[in-house]
């Protein structure tokens, strides 16, 4: 493999009642994209179980679990086991301070956790009752340096926002991945038919924009009103698809990119040495 060239795997599946299937097929599906060369794998978002926040019910409380924890130490396990770094989708987070977040966790290819970020942007929507279940984020945005790639984990509805994504790129992410769980309810298909294209093209944005590459992982299956539309993909630093999974099957999509591409996008579209900061302060009033 040339150095510069890294090998990333997206895990995209259907999600079931029974938890520890759910482990057991994903524990499955890294080992397969870890065969397959992938140094670098990322998980869907609260890959462990079914989309509660579709409704607002007090016992999916009982889901969240602490950081160490049964979730937690699965995603040690598989890092280390398959020698990847781990992208561990997100879980449901009960803190210390008694709060609740949907988290995404690093693990290296030792199984150390590397980095720990909690989604920042909260979704509060018919059939996505988020701020029901979680507080926003309060870790900041988090890079992690495997060594051969800075790469930055956002969740979901993170990536509608370009500000989350300049500042991982600010910040000298190469890769910023996106744990997803977003599909088609009824109404949805029916209003506006173009949204799995919209969340695409948001993404391939925020590639093109930052000179970076861009990976989502979105679940497949059908969850009570919901169709998950799956279509994880990645785009490289010029906002182009470079690969694509299915939009209804279970899938490990592996694919090769070049980091050179990064270079040669920032250095000729000059899109973060052009920026005027100070024009900006509207932003954070």
């Amino acid at each position: 493999m040339q150095k510069n060239h890294i090998k990333i795997g997206l895990i995209q599946t259907k999600v079931g009642e029974n938890v520890e299937e759910n482990l057991k097929k994903t524990a499955r599906f890294i080992k397969q994209a870890a065969r397959r060369g992938a140094e670098i794998v990322c998980l869907q978002e609260l890959f462990a179980h079914r989309y509660f926040a579709r409704i607002k019910d007090g016992q999916f409380f009982d889901l969240a679990e602490p950081i160490p924890g049964r979730l937690s130490r699965f995603l040690s396990d598989c890092a280390a086991a398959n020698r990847v770094l781990l992208i561990g989708g997100s879980i449901y987070e009960k803190a210390n301070n008694g709060k609740f977040y949907n988290t995404s966790m690093v693990y290296d290819s030792h199984g150390a956790l590397a980095g720990k970020y909690r989604k920042m942007h909260i979704p509060h929507d018919p059939n996505y009752y988020e701020q029901y279940y979680f507080s926003p984020g309060d870790l900041g945005y988090v890079q992690v340096n495997t060594g051969k790639a800075v790469v930055a984990p956002l969740i979901c509805y993170d990536q509608w926002y370009p500000e989350a994504a300049r500042v991982n790129a600010i910040q000298g992410a190469q890769v910023i991945f996106y744990p997803t769980a977003i599909g088609w309810f009824k109404e949805l298909r029916r209003t506006e038919p173009f949204s799995a294209r919209r969340w695409e093209d948001a993404m391939r944005a925020h590639a093109s924009l930052n000179g970076i590459f861009a990976a989502a992982v979105n679940r497949v299956g059908r969850e009570g009103d919901l169709r998950f539309w799956g279509g994880s993909f990645i785009a490289d630093p010029f906002g182009e698809v470079i690969a694509r999974a299915s939009h209804s099957k279970e899938e490990a999509l592996v694919t090769r990119i070049d980091l050179d591409r990064i270079r040669v996008s920032q250095e000729g579209w000059r899109f973060l040495y052009n920026r005027r900061p100070h024009s900006y302060t509207d932003l954070v009033r």
